[in-house]
């Protein structure tokens, strides 16, 4: 067997980061659930906590945790949302997050303030700050009225590990409940959580990891973890953490199955390690000949420093203010896959717009060269037009 995609052959794919890809052999795994489900519900439901349960424990090793500490959750954002659902602040208090997080989980951090009566504080990270540099940002938020910080482990709009290695010995020394959001990490990192002291961590199967969508972790080894509850309330109701989010009605749990084998099929046919260490170098060069396509158009270097740039992830800029007019930098992504037949994401930080370029195994150095030949142009005189 070698490792197999339906993505359409007819669009060039520079967005892994965004949604992922399933490798066929997980998809045809899901659509043997689905048809397991069809063919006999009753004695689907009845048996699908158990089915969830192994699957657990066969994902649990790729991230160096145990399955007792591992639930399941349609993605980082619900997992971000069962925190804040869970737990309880008394009104006065501060919530931390960075200018650096993903929009749904700091909107999901505004609400629980609002609930209880709090305050949201967000730390300024320079772009091109260090670990140290970084964590110093992000802690000098803290007092004896944080309740809550909020931090992303790779930022999902400047492609940058923060320091939450850091960050949580801070959080724990002064009794600070810590939620990272890892939506990017799972599979990017051999170990994602080897250091990181938090009350809970979230992360996409969905992303790097190229599980069926829908497929999130929380994982909480902390003295939070047994007030953590699902989102909707069902038979699994007063159970233990994680089994509780084991039993959840009758949702469509063919996505969280079939995710040890899209994570299996890969280190099959490729390893992990392989496709970690070359998706890192084939986007890096990558970045350098899309970067030089830039300023043979606009005489300016394109390059980020990013302080910490995380591994399959590349930031460039976007020249001008291109990104900064009427729907954004969502504009120019839906113009570019319009025009081009391109996936790429395109993001905004600090008022500048980006192109955040990512690889993985599917990859190719002809899809860069393409997006430096034909969109690159278009791109410049995008941003001329104003």
């Amino acid at each position: 067997m070698t490792l197999t995609w339906d993505l359409d052959a007819d669009v060039r794919h520079l967005n892994h980061g965004s949604f992922g890809a399933v490798p066929r052999p997980a998809l045809d795994r899901q659509s043997e659930y689905r048809r397991l489900m069809e063919g006999s519900p009753v004695k689907w439901f009845v048996g699908v906590p158990q089915r969830i349960a192994a699957a657990r424990a066969r994902v649990a090793p790729y991230l160096g945790v145990s399955a007792d500490d591992l639930a399941f959750v349609p993605n980082a954002s619900a997992g971000a949302s069962v925190v804040h659902g869970s737990l309880r602040a008394a009104p006065g208090g501060e919530v931390v997050v960075t200018d650096h997080g993903y929009g749904a989980v700091t909107m999901g951090a505004h609400r629980f303030a609002r609930r209880w009566g709090c305050t949201v504080r967000t730390a300024h990270v320079p772009l091109a700050a260090d670990p140290q540099e970084a964590a110093e940002a992000i802690t000098a938020e803290f007092s004896d009225r944080t309740v809550l910080a909020v931090v992303d482990h790779v930022t999902s709009p400047t492609a940058r590990f923060l320091p939450v290695d850091l960050v949580g010995a801070a959080a724990r020394a002064r009794g600070i409940p810590f939620l990272v959001d890892g939506a990017h990490v799972p599979l990017l990192l051999a170990d994602p959580l080897a250091g990181v002291d938090c009350d809970a961590w979230v992360g996409n199967l969905h992303k790097f990891g190229c599980a069926p969508r829908g497929t999130g972790v929380l994982v909480a080894r902390g003295p939070l973890r047994d007030d953590l509850h699902p989102l909707i309330d069902s038979w699994g109701a007063g159970r233990p953490f994680p089994e509780g989010f084991d039993a959840q009605g009758t949702l469509d749990f063919t996505s969280w199955l079939a995710a040890p084998d899209a994570l299996d099929v890969v280190e099959r046919e490729v390893g992990w390690d392989v496709v970690r260490r070359d998706a890192a170098a084939l986007v890096a060069q990558g970045a350098d000949l899309v970067a030089d396509a830039f300023a043979r158009h606009t005489g300016q270097d394109h390059r980020v420093d990013v302080g910490t740039p995380a591994g399959p992830f590349r930031l460039l800029a976007l020249p001008g203010r291109l990104g900064a007019g009427p729907g954004g930098t969502d504009a120019v992504r839906d113009r570019v896959l319009a025009r081009f037949g391109v996936e790429a994401a395109f993001t905004a930080f600090g008022g500048r717009g980006f192109v955040r370029l990512t690889a993985h195994a599917y990859n190719t150095p002809d899809d860069y060269a393409d997006f430096a030949g034909r969109v690159v142009p278009a791109l410049v005189a995008w941003a001329r037009e104003g």
